[in-house]
């Protein structure tokens, strides 16, 4: 078996959590790759909290974000699949909880 060329940790590690994040159903493994993909403003008012299949469901502090969020889902997925890999969400889904500290 011919081997590519080595891989960085960091180009591998947003795959192994997407894996991660799907066998457990677990949202959360992917925090780092979601607030590399909205950025640190939206990461502070957002968070991953399962994926379920290929559906992310996202907690938002508030309906203004859920709003802001739905109409920019299709790139979101995008960008998220850039990192994680094709297929890996194809859609969003949001839920409200209270900030988180």
């Amino acid at each position: 078996m011919a081997r590519g060329e080595p891989k960085s940790l960091e180009s591998l590690l947003p795959r192994v959590l997407a894996r991660l994040a799907g066998e457990s159903g677990k949202g959360h493994a992917l925090a780092p790759v979601w607030a590399a993909v909205v950025g640190p403003h939206l990461a502070r008012h957002t968070f991953p909290q399962a994926l379920q299949g290929t559906t992310l469901v996202v907690a938002v502090t508030g309906a203004q974000w859920a709003q802001s969020l739905e109409s920019e889902s299709a790139s979101l997925c995008e960008r998220l699949n850039a990192r994680l890999g094709p297929g890996t969400v194809t859609s969003l889904t949001f839920t409200f909880q209270a900030a988180r500290r």
